[in-house]
């Protein structure tokens, strides 16, 4: 029973770690660098918020595609030969959505830290 313990606890953690550590192919960029990226033509700016945050505020040139809608839309919607560049309200769902996007088969992957939080226009 005592080995059952310590199985459960290290999955408990490996889990959670999991979560926390970022993506390994993932790039991070913060807002003030998202600035500079902005002017590039050549990626794909996509906003994984949801459809209400998204028309609440938003940066032009990103494309609303939701988390919870992303792995169904990607293949369709998005370029695995250009960089996509994700954002969302505060970091968390934007890093999700990068994981997302790494097991669907996207190798250019950038994450914007902070999100629309740290954003000022």
């Amino acid at each position: 029973m005592e080995y059952v313990s310590y199985i459960v606890i290290t999955l408990f953690l490996f889990f959670i770690l999991q979560l926390i550590l970022p993506t390994k192919g993932v790039r991070h960029i913060s807002s003030t660098d998202l600035k500079e990226e902005l002017v590039n033509k050549d990626k794909q700016f996509i906003d994984v918020s949801t459809p209400g945050e998204f028309k609440g505020n938003h940066i032009r040139g990103f494309k609303n595609i939701p988390l919870y809608q992303l792995s169904r839309k990607a293949d369709k919607e998005l370029s695995k030969e250009k960089e996509v560049i994700v954002i969302c309200q505060s970091g968390m769902r934007s890093q999700k959505a990068s994981k997302v996007l790494k097991k669907l088969g996207f190798t250019k992957v950038t994450n914007v830290k902070g999100g629309m939080s740290a954003w000022v226009s």
